[in-house]
């Protein structure tokens, strides 16, 4: 088996805001086609501009190749992906090696899974490593609406009577009134956070698990770790990204110092940013996406990272089904893993993130099967896909 062709498709929804906190609203979807008909998939969660360039470029110095050119001949089930993933990286390295680029390759690797998995007639997972759970454990990822403190807490109150009546167990808030993520046009303080996290425990009840996104929210540890010892009587199960992402420092002390679990890891390319994140940072959930980790290969080394360290595995995961599928197969294999992120179209306002797939993954009694089908065991819309697919003529 030979790869033929790289294929970058850049989706976009009608009448998408750029100055919105949501990237559901775009997609980059990768195809490699082989000379005996297999085609991976694969997606990743960056600008899709940017990330299809690294694809489709031409080189011009020896560590600063095109992905695409890189990949035109090689045989993806004889040679090992560890193999193809460092001929990538080493071979971009001097315009990606972190960022867009490493985006761009998980995406590919991605692809080159499912093209093994398809070849081999077996599920991803069952190629990645030992089984280590029977089922996935989702939570849902609730993004609520209106522009004052009352409309914004109700909604979330909403969504998550929603989510526990279609079945979730778990839910995480978005619960943004300031910072760089601020929700449109709130305006809230230290003490909005604490009250909008008070009222959807009050409406939910003791028995449902809670995680919380305040989305780099301070810039100061020592006023974020007071604002979230407030919370510690709420029993959430995370607090996820309370600072900038380059505060290591101050994650380690807040992490020392409160007793919430914190998470982060959802803007970390490779391995090596989360050795960095784990053992500075201290933090105790690491959240791989696994398109801009740089796929499975490395979302796998992060998994055994963190079991060496004690600490948990829950995936970022905010694109459409096709990332959610690659994030089901890792779980399948960590035991770690308690959660993966999932939001089922019915739960979703973005028509690419509903319907880009013929189908997804079911929600039975609480929890989601490991797939059975070959690859990642998705399968396109391909009405949807040229629907959304952005003309570059």
């Amino acid at each position: 088996m030979k790869i033929t062709d790289v294929i970058c498709h850049i989706l976009e929804i009608p009448n998408a805001n750029a100055q919105a906190t949501d990237s559901a609203q775009d997609d980059l979807i990768v195809e490699i086609y082989t000379d005996e008909g297999i085609v991976g998939i694969g997606e990743t969660d960056t600008n899709p501009w940017v990330a299809a360039a690294f694809i489709e470029t031409t080189g011009t110095h020896t560590m600063g190749l095109g992905l695409r050119e890189m990949l035109i001949g090689i045989d993806p089930l004889e040679t090992d992906i560890e193999t193809i993933w460092k001929r990538l990286y080493v071979g971009s390295a001097m315009s990606g090696r972190r960022g867009a680029g490493i985006c761009a390759i998980g995406a590919i690797d991605m692809a080159l899974w499912d093209i093994r998995g398809k070849a081999a007639g077996q599920p991803c997972w069952q190629l990645l490593g030992e089984q280590a759970q029977d089922a996935i454990q989702p939570y849902a990822s609730l993004q609520p609406e209106g522009r004052d403190v009352e409309s914004y807490t109700q909604s979330l109150q909403e969504w998550l009577l929603r989510a526990r009546d279609v079945g979730f167990r778990a839910a995480k808030l978005e619960v943004t009134p300031f910072g760089p993520y601020a929700h449109e046009q709130l305006s809230g303080d230290d003490a909005t956070v604490y009250e909008i996290v008070a009222a959807c425990r009050k409406t939910i009840g003791d028995d449902f698990t809670i995680m919380v996104d305040v989305q780099y929210a301070w810039s100061d540890a020592e006023r974020a770790l007071r604002a979230l010892q407030r919370l510690e009587p709420l029993n959430l199960f995370f607090i996820e990204t309370p600072l900038w992402i380059d505060d290591l420092d101050g994650y380690a002390y807040i992490q020392k110092n409160l007793n919430i679990r914190i998470a982060a890891g959802e803007w970390q390319n490779t391995h090596y940013e989360f050795i960095d994140l784990m053992d500075r940072g201290q933090v105790d959930v690491a959240q791989p996406d696994v398109g801009r980790v740089g796929g499975l290969t490395e979302a796998l080394k992060v998994c055994r990272l963190a079991g060496e360290r004690d600490r948990l595995i829950v995936p970022h995961c905010w694109k459409t089904g096709i990332g959610i599928a690659a994030s089901i197969h890792m779980a399948a294999v960590c035991g770690h893993c308690p959660y993966v992120e999932f939001l089922p179209g019915n739960l979703c306002q973005s028509p690419l993130r509903r319907d880009l797939l013929i189908e997804e993954p079911v929600l039975q009694n609480g929890v989601l099967p490991l797939p059975d089908r070959p690859g990642l065991g998705v399968t396109i819309n391909r009405d949807v896909l040229e629907k959304f697919t952005v003309s570059r003529k």
